[in-house]
């Protein structure tokens, strides 16, 4: 029962997080100094993520077939290809490489 309850608050609490931004984003005014470091707050967060998930499988290096993927998949996404074909070939960069035993 006490499993149930928690999920429900939780789930209540997600939904009232997301639904407060578009609530309150015409309520609040932001400086544009303050804008431009939050856009660049976002690329560094998903920077920091990408290399800490494309290079380190809990405390440990992944070894080179990872991150060559994690390059690729860059590399195709900075060219604006599209989603599948980004996601397609970083998972058959990996997937080759660990197939020549490249850990």
């Amino acid at each position: 029962m006490r499993l149930a309850m928690a999920s429900v608050v939780l789930g209540a609490g997600t939904y009232g997080f997301r639904l407060a931004g578009p609530l309150l984003k015409a309520r609040v005014r932001l400086s544009p100094r303050l804008e431009r470091l939050m856009g660049t707050a976002v690329v560094v967060l998903l920077a920091a993520l990408v290399a800490t998930s494309g290079l380190m499988d809990g405390h440990h290096f992944t070894g080179p077939a990872r991150p060559a993927g994690v390059a690729v998949g860059a590399l195709l996404a900075w060219r604006r290809a599209p989603f599948a074909l980004v996601v397609v070939a970083a998972a058959a960069t990996t997937a080759g490489l660990r197939l020549l035993a490249v850990p």
